[in-house]
Parts: structure tokens; sequence; C-alpha cells
């Protein structure tokens, strides 16, 4: 191993200038140092390391393109960076890397900062954006199952965190209300009267109602003829299947809300707007399209090919804008969806939470947006897609008996088990608080789960995994919360604490401190990604860091001012968390 060259920066504090990022400091003086050796804008490519503090990589990249000694290249930024004040030492080490070790007088001076920050150094955005965020979507007179659960926790969680950075969110829930099936579902409601109907879909069994109606639709071919009549009338306008239709989505949304309420989402009876509520815009639509030239018949169908799709015979791949027999399908209804929402909204990012396997159909819808003229810079569409919940056998989760796992009886099942796990462990509380807690840590440990996993991917739903205290779980970080809590309690002392002077000593504080000032940079390194695992990555690091320095360094028994100090460190831990956590949309209790 080649040795290592160390260079030591003197202490010089204040040159640092309101609420800063730590990360962002170390860009700025690296890269500028970097510019200066190369000649051109160079990207320092900075990251948390395990010999150091920081690293810097690139000298190793930039060694190709100067064609010299990654090493020198290094060297000679290092001595030109200005780095006093921020590092203890900065060294060369092995091909090129560039090793910052922090001066705890600089950790010290930008934790009071953050302290004194409500927004732990988080600023809002200076040009806030009219972003509209279209998540869960469940169909009317349908019961929600598993399969909902990511897109409503993902889409949840990239509101809270949009909404707190400033943005203006608006919230669109896609319900699916309109169609054919809703000819046979209103048909089966005459059949069985309207009490008996509104006593079934009230007690929320609405599979029930659904199955009921799907099984006369199949066996008895004049009810399925009466249906498709009935849809007729719907489209029409009849009043009378008007107001049944209005009684089975009506009764949907008191369901849907219910739900949303045990996961604790955003989401309001404002929110939805269904697919029957762009139905006089779909006629327009296929107009204005015509006009630009943009649909073509093909096989009887009005159909748009936007650029760039093919089929598996590379032949141009058709979006069926109108159907052979008049109809309209998805396609249409999303198109007026997405110019609705650039025209009418105003929209200039538009997140689209829907599975993978639709990222095909949104990208053509966002491509012929496009080619309209609708979709144009600085209007953006984004698919944020995500992968499925698996059971412990690798498929996709199921009952025994083969049906799609309710969402309810999935939610209920967490916070029964979660309440027996803290009637275990904290037996002294009360039944009230021991209720709110299980509610936090069950529903906790489902939005944990998912949102700890790279969207992009599935995952094995595990109860016992999810609620475990040890590990990157929601208990675990809420446990890490809840004993800061109880340190103030026990010290008589309330939080936030008003001011404090942070003193970094023993290692534990510095891995702490550092770990504290990383909040910012990793909230603002998932704004444009939405990956919400970076996020809870960080916050399982923030609690091992916590967890650290609350069995190695004493707080209440501690001589002052070091006493005071940590307080204080705990107290910027338990904003973080609980900060974080909430982006996250998941409560942090104060007892477990």
């Amino acid at each position: 191993m080649r040795p290592r060259t160390a260079v030591r920066a003197g202490r010089r504090v204040g040159r640092f200038t309101g609420v800063t990022s730590l990360e962002r400091l170390l860009d700025e003086r690296l890269g500028a140092a970097f510019t200066a050796v190369a000649g051109e804008q160079v990207d320092p490519a900075i990251r948390r390391s395990q010999r150091a503090d920081y690293q810097a990589d690139a000298a190793l990249s930039l060694a190709r393109r100067l064609r010299r000694n990654p090493r020198d290249i290094a060297a000679e930024v290092v001595r030109a960076a200005e780095l006093d004040d921020l590092c203890e030492t900065v060294e060369v080490a092995g091909p090129g890397f560039i090793n910052l070790h922090l001066a705890a007088s600089a950790l010290e001076r930008l934790l009071g900062e953050v302290f004194g920050d409500e927004r732990l150094g988080v600023a809002p955005v200076p040009e806030p954006e009219v972003v509209v965020v279209d998540y869960s979507g469940p169909n009317a007179a349908k019961e929600m199952h598993v399969g909902h659960l990511r897109s409503t926790i993902i889409g949840d969680a990239a509101v809270r965190l949009l909404s707190w950075l400033g943005h203006q969110v608006v919230r669109q829930n896609h319900i699916g209300d309109w169609g054919t099936p809703f000819g046979m579902l209103v048909e089966h409601l005459l059949d069985i009267g309207e009490s008996e109907a509104a006593h079934e879909l009230s007690v929320g069994d609405l599979n029930a109602f659904y199955r009921a109606a799907r099984v006369k639709f199949d066996a008895d071919e004049a009810f399925k003829e009466r249906s498709r009549l009935r849809v007729v009338r719907l489209q029409a306008g009849d009043p009378t299947t008007r107001r049944l239709w209005h009684v089975l989505v009506g009764e949907s949304k008191k369901y849907f809300l219910t739900v949303y309420s045990q996961l604790g989402v955003l989401l309001t009876e404002a929110d939805f707007r269904g697919e029957s509520s762009y139905n006089d815009q779909l006629g327009p639509v296929v107009d204005e399209l015509t006009e630009l030239g943009l649909l073509r018949l093909s096989d009887g169908a009005l159909c748009a090919f936007p650029e760039g799709f093919k089929n598996r015979d590379d032949e141009p791949l058709p979006l069926i804008v109108r159907k052979r027999d008049g109809g309209y399908g998805y396609a249409t209804t999303d198109l007026a969806t997405i110019r609705h929402r650039i025209r009418d909204l105003h929209a200039t990012r538009l997140l689209y939470v829907v599975g993978l396997p639709q990222y095909q159909h949104f990208e053509m819808i966002y491509e012929v947006a496009r080619e309209a003229g609708w979709l144009r810079a600085p209007v953006r569409a984004e698919h944020i897609g995500h992968g499925s919940i698996l059971g412990a056998d690798g498929k996709m989760l199921r009952t025994r008996a083969g049906d799609s796992v309710k969402l309810v009886a999935l939610l209920e099942q967490a916070v029964s088990r979660a309440a027996d796990v803290i009637a275990v462990k904290n037996p002294g509380l009360d039944a009230q608080t021991r209720a709110q807690v299980a509610q936090a840590i069950g529903i906790g440990a489902v939005k944990y789960a998912d949102l700890s996993t790279d969207r992009s991917k599935d995952y094995v739903f595990d109860l016992d995994r999810m609620l475990a205290f040890d590990g990157n779980t929601a208990p675990y970080l809420q446990y890490a919360h809840a004993r800061i809590c109880s340190v103030f309690r026990r010290a008589g002392l309330t939080y936030p604490v008003a001011a404090a002077d942070i003193r970094i000593g023993e290692p534990e504080e510095r891995h702490l401190a550092v770990q504290l000032l990383s909040f910012g940079d990793v909230v603002e390194g998932i704004v444009d990604s939405l990956e919400f695992h970076r996020l809870a990555g960080y916050l399982f690091s923030l609690a091992t860091a916590f967890t650290n320095f609350y069995e190695k360094c004493p707080i209440l028994r501690a001589e002052e001012p070091v006493r005071t100090s940590r307080v204080a460190l705990c107290d910027l831990t338990r904003r973080a968390l609980a900060t974080g956590l909430g982006l996250l949309g998941i409560t942090a209790p104060e007892r477990m």
C-alpha cells in the first residue's frame, strides 16, 4: 500500500454565513480547487467514507483526461483548496483519494447554526412549483387490496416532502368510477333494491356486492344485455342511472376515506378526481388531436402513433384514442387528464405514482402530449414507478384462497401484532397510550418497510421483520426517538431546547454530529429522484449513531458544560428523527 500524504489544516472559524450544508461547503471549496488545477469545471465527487468523514474521488477520473498521475493531481488540489476552517486534516490516500477529517470546531459551529433553525438547515425552495401528484387510484365498488399500498404510501411521502419544501402540491386520486362495469353494478343494485344495496355497501362489503353482480353478468344473458343498455344510459346522463351511480361511488369514497384514515395518509374527499370527471373532455381531446394530425384510423379505431414506440414486429405501436365502436378507453382519459393538469391546474411537474408495468403506457401518453404541444418545458411528467409486494413464497401476496389480500385486514393485523409487542416491551403503559403507540408502530412498520426499499424493486411482506426493534425498521427508529423523549422526562426537561453551546469531544459525539449535519443534503438529494429509501437509510444511520452515543456517552450524569451539550445533541437528534419520519408519513411516538 502506498504511503498516505497528510496535510494538516489550521483551525480558522468565522467564514460560515447563514445555515449552510456541510457537504455543499466541501463541494464548493474542493470544486473550486479542482477547477483551478484542471482548467475546467470539475465535480469533486464527494461522498461519505469509512476511512474519513468524507472523501473526494475526482482526481482518478480527471487523471485520464489530463494524462497525469492522480496522486499528483490530488496533492495539488489539496494545496489549492481552502479547507483550513473545515478540516482538521486532509490527506491523499491510495491511488488518489482525498480524505477529509473534519475539525471539531467546524462541526460545533455548523451544529449551532442548524440547532437554531427550526427547519434543520433545509430552506424552502426559492421558486415553488405547482406539482400534481397522482396516486392511490382504487376502483369504485371494489375494496382496496395490498396492490394499492405502494402507490398510496409512496405518493403520500412525495406530497409531504414537496409540500414541506414549499411547493404547491395538488393531490389527485384518480379513482376508477366510470365505464362498462358500472352498468352491471347499477343493474344489480336495482335488482336487489336500493335499501338492501345501501345496507350492503354501508357495511363496507364492496367485494361481495361486486362479485354478486359479476356472477349474474357472466351467467345470465338477459342481465348482461340489461347491463350494457344501462351503460348507454349512464353515459347519456339518464337521471335515475346517474343517481344510482352516485350512490355506488359515494359509498366507495366513504370506504376509501376510512382506509386512508387508518393508514394515516393525507388524501381527502376533495382529492378524488375520478375518470368520470373527464367524461366531457374526451370528445374535445379527440377533436384537438385530429386537427393536429396526430390520429389516424387503424383497424377501425382512431389511434395515435407516438414517435419512438414499436411493437415486436418493429411496427409503430398504436395508442387507441377512440375505439372502433366509438367508445373511449384509459388512454383517452389519461390524455384528457394530462391536458387538464397542464392547462387548468397550471402544473409544471406531473408525478404519476403507478406500478412499473404501466411504464410504457404512460411514456406513450407523455409523448403524445409533447407532440400535441401540451407538455413543453418547463413542464415535465414523470412516472414514479414501483415494484410489487410479495409473499414469503416470492410470488404476489395473496390469501390462501388465492384472492388479493384486503388492505384493511393487512393494516389491522399489523396494529394487532404491534399491540402484542408493546404489551411485552412496556406493560406499564395505560390502555389509551398503548393503543396509540400500537397504531403508530403497526402502521409505521408497514410504511417504512415499503419506503426503505428501492421503489423500483419488489419486497417481501414480513410482519415479524417489520415489527422488529432492531435492524433497519420503523420500530428501531421510533424507539430511538422515544428514548430521547424519556431522557427529557427523567430530567424534568422540556423540548425543544432553547439554546445550547454544543461541544464535540468523544468519537461518538463526532459521528453523531456528522450524521446530523447530513440531514439537509439527504433531503434535498431526493427531491428529483423521490428515492425515499435514501432518506430511510439516513434515518437508520442517524438512529444507530445516536444509540452508540447514548450507550457510550453519559448524558444526565455528565458534568457541565458537557451535560448541556449532550442534551442539545439529543434534542437535535429528536428533531431530525421526527422530521424525517414525518416526511415519510410515519409517527414518532414519545413513549414506547
